[in-house]
């Protein structure tokens, strides 16, 4: 029982024994706390159940939850690998009590686990209290036997917990291990106690006080306990070693690194070896919880962790990415225990190489400029800080690294003159923010970035976030506070929104704090990665430097994330049915539609359409799991990854990829892959359907498709359901005959309209009802020609001309004007025969009738002309206009 996973399991079965509930380990990134860059300790999951804002339904827990410290104020990077019990990522084992019992049974509890399950013997053990907490001191006597020699009082901070300036806090009682006098040290409280033969195993708090201001302190009604154990520091007790790194664990990941580089865990060799495997796990837990290298925030943090394991693989002999090759051990000895490393093992993969890949480019030249500008220098001299500076902007170097670097030499940096250069950079940078148009009006939010950093998006991999308000803006300037009924926009540290880029819509949803409610109608991102939270204060004040739990909108993100999905597999149905020159023009991604532009020189055949909702909703159906890749640009583009349209790429990119094409010359391989920084379904299966609504023109050669998912799409072809049914009904059809059904009765009503037409043009030329009708209407002299005037009743305008032709025909020589009213408008058709032409002109005289109707001219050609007018109840007096024209001609 001497294992690592054997005694983790073994701890959280025991508490789970004795009642507690095992909650699995919270995210390396802190949700619910905006002050931590990373999760530290094993508390930090519960601390708003201690403060009494959150309800669970327990009220104890055991859990081993992952940590780590290579930022902030809790940063241990530095002393990696040259001690024995220093990491960047370890697990903290431990158990809480939310206000069920106190220090009796928890002094029991860990007492009866050291002792009789892990069976370590007494004798080693002895324990730290709070100087005044004699019931701690007492029960140690009562409850393990100890002697008062082996209870040490310790009467400073290290022996009394607190939250904050202000909130819970108590004394705590730590456990510590003696590895016996052959190891230099003594006990704690002692001159000797930094030596390492008394090693705290660990802590026990007991929270039972609330620190109201500096000077007033209150006792909580509920006293709780939160302890924490390192499982690294038990495991190399119980293997009966004194180094950390000689535990089971380690051993496994240091024998790899040395089958992966050929070089072996000896001598200075050693310190590279511990390194490279702490290292690998802070990677590789960080990048499964959603953080990847970048030059901000948590990113940088990660990217200092891999440089420097990367750096210590070169000075093993690493000619080329390694620390891939080591990940499946990691895998092998964790992943059951924590099965996000399973999980995002693709992804851990892909971004170790891509890293390794970019920094080995750089190192060697970066490590010369270093041995260059050192050279003759001795221990305790200083390098420059303009040489630290370039280092880091040209070769990407962290300050850290250089000084990691120079470590065994003696040799410091000049950090005064590192300051300066950065500080100097950073002018420069805000000299080119005047910007022109948009950039312009919003210059307000470059100094903000330049000042608070890059807002931290959570949102890949949760809904819910605690953050800390670092800028409020009001009518485009900075504010301090907001109060109820402000309409302001917010810059917290961190956040779940999502900022509209990529055609993907910002996020909506709510702040609050229990003493402010705030409304996000939109987020935007904006000044290269500042987060920008479109909000109205709903009741209260907000300030900078308050805490805000933040929830976006579920379900319009779920419905987002659906129609950004199926608008890859749609991009991707497309180039299959249409051909390779199928390219992104651009695209929104809303809750309730997705719309998708698209390079195409033709309107898509319904047939098309088809095809490519059919191929689409094939992946869909795979419920196939979408993965995310991080990889250099060029890499991904190389590799066939497609880049969308308007989204700007930085050096890398989060590569999207989604099913298995299952026919056609990509068969088996993988269907969509495309560069994307959007949020996604997690399986093609969650966005149930995609159908095309729509597909018209946008420009020359760019087409359009619209297209509906999930319920959506399934209320759509309910509701097309539903009037097929009706129609069907009205035609007195059965749904599957309704649409033989239909033709024919269009069919039928064609027939009727063309005989009703040719029925109305007989009508139209033949004699006037009055006078007993049947023969065909006579011409009269007008002007010295004949004349055929009249109104036409039941005729389109659209048939005035085919009527007109055939008058002209009866009257052989002479001049045809008939005028028809329909739809409220007057239309006239005026004929000259052939003959007339050059004594004549048809346009002539159909402008004069297009004045009477108040029509604005009209055209044609000599022999024929046509024209429209609004006054319907003027169309007598535009043929009597023509004949008044045909007169006047005759009489000049």
């Amino acid at each position: 029982m001497s294992g690592v996973n054997e005694i983790r399991s073994a701890f959280l079965d025991y508490f789970a024994k004795n009642g507690h509930e095992k909650v699995p380990s919270s995210p390396l990134v802190p949700r619910n706390d905006p002050t931590l860059m990373f999760v530290n300790a094993g508390m930090v999951q519960f601390k708003n159940v201690f403060t009494g804002e959150e309800k669970r339904p327990y009220a104890t827990a055991a859990t081993s939850q992952k940590c780590v410290r290579a930022g902030g104020k809790h940063n241990d990077l530095d002393n990696v690998g040259y001690t024995a019990r220093h990491h960047t990522f370890f697990e903290m084992l431990g158990n809480f009590s939310f206000g069920d019992y106190f220090k009796d049974r928890a002094i029991e509890l860990a007492w009866n686990l050291i002792t009789k399950e892990f069976g370590l013997p007494a004798e080693k053990l002895l324990v730290t209290v709070y100087a005044d907490d004699d019931e701690a001191a007492g029960l140690w006597r009562k409850i393990a036997g100890l002697s008062d020699d082996r209870i040490i009082r310790i009467g400073t901070s290290d022996n009394f917990w607190t939250m904050g300036e202000t909130g819970p806090c108590g004394p705590c009682s730590e456990i510590f291990f003696d590895h016996g006098d052959h190891i230099p040290g003594g006990p704690p409280g002692s001159p000797d106690e930094d030596g390492d033969r008394f090693i705290e195993i660990w802590n026990l708090v007991f929270m039972q006080y609330e620190q109201v201001s500096a000077d007033e302190r209150l006792n909580l009604p509920r006293p709780s306990i939160d302890t924490g154990m390192g499982l690294e520091r038990i495991a190399a007790v119980l293997q009966g070693v004194h180094d950390n790194y000689d535990i089971d664990l380690f051993r496994t990941l240091i024998a790899s690194i040395e089958q992966a580089i050929g070089s072996r865990a000896e001598g200075r060799q050693t310190a590279s070896h511990r390194v490279i495997a702490d290292h690998l796990r802070s990677t590789a837990f960080l990048i499964a919880d959603g953080v990847l290298p970048s030059n901000e925030g948590r990113g940088y943090v990660l990217r200092r962790i891999m440089r420097r394991a990367m750096r210590h693989a070169r000075l093993l002999g690493a000619n080329e990415p390694v620390l891939y090759k080591v990940l499946p051990a990691l895998v092998a000895e964790m992943g059951r225990a924590y099965p996000e490393l399973v999980r995002g093992e693709a992804l851990i993969s892909e971004t170790l190489k891509l890293e390794e890949k970019r920094f080995l480019l750089t190192l060697d030249r970066g490590l010369s400029l270093l041995d260059d500008a050192t050279q003759g220098m001795d221990a305790g001299a200083k390098l420059s800080g303009e040489t630290a500076f370039k280092l880091y902007d040209t070769y990407g170097f962290p300050l850290d690294l250089t000084q990691d670097a120079l470590r065994q030499r003696g040799i410091a940096v000049d950090l005064d003159a590192f300051n300066t250069a950065m500080e100097r950079q950073k002018t420069e940078a805000r000299k080119s923010w005047t910007g022109s148009g948009e950039a312009a009006t919003e210059k307000v939010w470059f100094p903000i970035r330049e000042r608070v950093g890059a807002t931290e998006f959570l949102g890949y991999d949760t809904h819910e976030a605690s953050a800390s308000v670092v800028a409020l803006v009001r009518d485009g300037a900075e504010v301090k506070s907001a109060a109820a009924g402000d309409e302001v926009a917010i810059i917290v540290n961190q956040t779940p929104f999502y900022g509209e880029s990529g055609g993907q819509l910002g996020d909506t949803g709510t702040m609050s704090n229990g003493e402010v409610e705030i409304e996000v109608v939109d987020t935007q991102k904006l000044a290269d990665g500042l987060f920008v939270h479109r909000a109205k204060v709903s009741s209260g004040t907000i300030a900078v430097g308050n805490s805000l739990d933040l929830k976006v909108e579920h379900r319009r993100r779920a419905k987002i994330r659906s129609n950004h999905s199926a608008t890859h597999l749609l991009h991707e149905g497309l180039r299959e049915v249409l051909g390779s020159h199928v390219a992104q023009k651009g695209s929104l991604v809303a809750p309730e539609r997705l719309r998708f532009d698209f390079s195409h020189p033709k309107p898509m055949e319904r047939s098309e359409i088809d095809a490519v909702e059919r191929l689409a909703n094939g992946i869909i159906r795979q419920n196939a799991p979408v993965s995310t890749r991080l990889m250099a640009v060029d890499d991904a583009i190389a590799s066939g990854a497609m880049a969308l349209f308007g989204e700007k790429y930085g050096d890398e990119v989060r590569v999207v990829s989604m099913g298995t094409a299952e026919e056609g010359e990509k068969a088996g391989k993988a269907y969509s892959v495309e560069l994307c920084g959007g949020t996604h379904v997690t399986a093609t299966g969650e966005i149930g359907l995609v159908h095309v609504v729509g597909e018209s023109a946008v420009g020359s050669g760019v087409r359009r498709i619209e297209a509906l998912t999930g319920e959506a799409a399934r209320d759509y072809l309910r509701e097309q359901d539903a009037r097929v049914k009706k129609m069907a009904a009205l035609l007195k059809a059965s749904p599957e005959d309704a649409l033989a059904r239909l033709e024919a009765v269009v069919e039928e009503r064609r027939r009727f309209e063309r005989e009703l037409g040719e029925a109305r043009k007989r009508l139209a030329l033949a004699g006037d009802p009055a006078d007993g009708g049947g023969a065909a209407p006579t011409a009269r002299t007008v002007g010295g020609v004949s004349f055929l005037g009249r109104v036409l009743d039941g005729v389109s305008g659209r048939d005035l001309k085919g009527l007109v032709d055939e008058a002209k025909k009866n009257v052989e020589s002479g001049v045809v004007a008939f005028a028809s009213v329909a739809d409220g408008k007057a239309s006239v058709v005026v004929g000259v025969t052939g003959d007339l032409t050059d004594r004549f002109d048809a346009v002539a005289l159909v402008r004069a009738a297009s004045i009477a109707i108040g029509g604005k001219g009209g055209g044609g050609r000599p022999d024929m002309a046509q024209a429209g007018g609004p006054d319907a109840d003027k169309a007598n007096d535009a043929i009597a206009a023509v004949e008044a024209e045909l007169a006047q001609a005759d009489a000049a």
